[in-house]
């Protein structure tokens, strides 16, 4: 190939002026294509800092390769001599490289394209395709995040309404937080692990005039959010996901449904082992068991989980049957399905006032229902009346937040974990933001307002 010239957009290069080009085979006796060449005169010898031309210091490092992309279905390397320049500024420091990030082996339309890929595959699939080891693809992924968000903190501009929750990544109650911004719908800041100390540190990136300007903060019940929003931002209306609240009624239902059938599975016992002393020996043929119908009503307790946790429009006829048998063999069942019900409707209304009439006439049946877990449920949502008269009064809701939550999982699950949690924020930034990276050599109209200098670089 001593007579053929690669153009420098095909390899992925700018700025780059090719001198010579050889094929070489490693170990396993793979073909790769070494490019030899040097800087424009105007693109080398340039502070990486203030881009100022400068003298060249010293030449240490001879023959520097970077990982570009693939020319001819072969690895393809591009290689020169790298100089240090002495800025009266910064000081002794290595010349600025137009086509790759600092500290990094490889290109950067390389890594964007690495990158891309890793939001659509597996590491695994990534690291096959682009021929570069499992780790590395995170250690891109972490280059590739930083270059395209060199300020993090532009993400808190204009905050106005978010959401907080917390998902697990790992085993052994290893958790992340996750914030939200609810009007774009993207991840703004990713902590590991979750309590008050976490949370702080989100507060804590944020100037006076970014919290001022959050007006409502939406999540579950947890007081670590709860002491945070009277610590940071306490002007803030606290709102409480709905979807949180009826789940806490939906636990304290199958919580009832499962001391239940126990109960009847202990009466049931009791009653096989008076019929046996009565009646030593097999029943005869054709004789009805006695226990017929204590079976029955325990077999109907235990397969009636989905029929009580659906909403009644949405349940099937067999379900519909099941729950009309509880309703009329089971009294406290019956009442403890009809105060999740009763909790779930306060949420479907607009108006704050009737909302709050009902919701006081549901705490007081709850108070004298005499169904221990509801009792304790009563507690917790008086503590919480006036997050979730906020959330009706002003329609707030997770449910974007549970999203997000549900495409991190997903993340996590096609990653097969991650080793490094560091890489594991920056793959839910690019993914659950509004970072879009640009493939090379294509046109990217949504690209505009992101960097007006990755045209130039790519």
């Amino acid at each position: 190939m001593a007579n053929l010239r690669i153009d420098n957009k095909a390899l992925g290069v700018k700025r780059f002026k090719e001198l010579s080009n050889r094929i070489v085979y490693d170990k396993k006796g793979n073909r790769i294509l070494v490019i030899k060449g040097r800087l424009h005169k105007n693109a080398g010898c340039r502070c990486p800092k203030c881009r100022k031309k400068l003298s060249i210091y010293d030449t240490p490092t001879r023959n520097r390769r970077w990982r570009t992309l693939d020319a001819f279905d072969m690895p393809t390397y591009v290689v020169m001599d790298v100089h240090r320049v002495l800025c009266p500024e910064h000081g002794i420091v290595t010349e600025d490289i137009p086509f790759a990030l600092p500290g990094s082996g490889f290109t950067l339309p390389f890594e964007l394209q690495t990158a891309w890929l890793a939001r659509r595959a597996d590491r695994t699939t990534v690291s096959v395709l682009m021929r570069i080891s499992w780790n590395t693809v995170g250690s891109i992924i972490k280059r590739v995040k930083d270059f395209m968000e060199p300020d993090e903190r532009a993400r808190f501009n204009g905050l106005r309404h978010i959401g907080v929750d917390e998902t697990a990544y790992k085993k052994g109650h290893k958790y992340i937080t996750v914030v939200v911004n609810l009007d774009t719908n993207t991840v703004i800041w990713v902590g590991v692990n979750h309590g008050k100390e976490v949370l702080s540190r989100f507060f804590e990136l944020l100037t006076p005039e970014q919290r001022a300007s959050i007006e409502t903060i939406s999540g579950d019940g947890a007081r670590w959010i709860d002491a945070c929003c009277e610590k940071y931002i306490p002007h803030a209306v606290r709102g409480i996901d709905p979807f949180h609240c009826v789940e806490w009624a939906q636990d304290c239902l199958d919580s009832v449904r499962r001391k239940e059938w126990q109960e009847a599975n202990q009466e049931l016992k009791k009653a096989k082992k008076e019929q046996d002393k009565r009646e030593p020996g097999r029943p005869r043929k054709g004789d009805e068991d006695p226990l017929k119908e204590q079976k029955n009503a325990l077999r109907e307790i235990k397969n009636s989980r989905y029929a009580l946790s659906k909403n009644p429009e949405n349940l099937t006829e067999n379900q519909q049957a099941r729950l009309d048998i509880i309703m009329s063999t089971n009294s406290r069942l019956t009442r403890a399905y009809q105060l999740k019900e009763q909790l779930r409707l306060i949420f479907k209304l607009d108006n704050v006032d009737e909302a709050r009439m009902y919701l006081h006439k549901w705490m007081s049946w709850a108070q004298r229902c005499r169904i221990k877990e509801f009792v304790e449920l009563r507690r917790k949502i008086k503590r919480h009346e006036e997050a979730i008269l906020s959330t009706i009064e002003r329609g707030l809701s997770s449910s974007k937040v549970e999203a997000l939550n549900n495409k991190i999982k997903v993340i996590i699950k096609r990653s097969y974990g991650f080793r490094n949690i560091e890489n594991l924020k920056a793959m839910v930034l690019l993914c659950c933001s509004d970072i879009k990276i640009p493939l090379p050599n294509r046109n990217y109209p949504h690209a505009k307002g992101q960097k007006a200098f990755i045209k130039q670089m790519i």
